[in-house]
């Protein structure tokens, strides 16, 4: 009985390690900077740089977030910039939501940090090899604004599913 236990052990590792895998070999980007004593200004741009080397393929765009509980906010906007290679930033505003009506937050919670990833564009083409910018920064009222940890951007290649 304990031969049977330890195979099936042994299974059940092999088995998440080569799933984590799979989806690890997608990632093309995954970087968050700290903001500097949770205090995000207008000037303090995080810019981003990915190398694509797949224009045939999709890709999947997220917003890394981290904020903590004292957040005043149940949402943020953004201002959320793409640079194709040789080609001009494009900018967009974004908002995204980060609570519930009843102020319960969306994200994972840690202690008093929350965490969230952020769809900001699903199955997209990155048509030209080479060094893309993606560049962030917030567009609330607040300059400075308070309780915003980290920030980041993570691209990776979509499922065909």
């Amino acid at each position: 009985m304990a031969l049977r236990n330890r195979f099936l052990l042994t299974f059940l590792i092999l088995g998440s390690l080569s799933l984590s895998s799979c989806q690890d070999a997608n990632i093309v980007a995954d970087t968050n900077k700290e903001i500097s004593n949770r205090t995000w200004s207008y000037i303090n741009k995080i810019r981003v740089p990915v190398t694509i080397e797949d224009e045939k393929a999709n890709y999947n765009i997220y917003v890394n977030l981290r904020h903590t509980g004292d957040y005043k906010y149940s949402n943020i906007f953004l201002l959320i910039g793409t640079q194709a290679p040789g080609g001009k930033l494009v900018k967009e505003r974004k908002e995204f939501k980060l609570a519930l009506p009843d102020g319960q937050w969306l994200g994972k919670g840690s202690g008093n940090l929350y965490s969230y990833q952020l769809p900001y564009k699903e199955k997209i083409k990155l048509d030209k090899k080479g060094q893309y910018f993606f560049e962030v920064e917030q567009n609330m009222r607040d300059n400075p604004l308070k309780e915003v940890t980290d920030i980041g951007i993570r691209v990776e290649k979509a499922s065909n599913e």
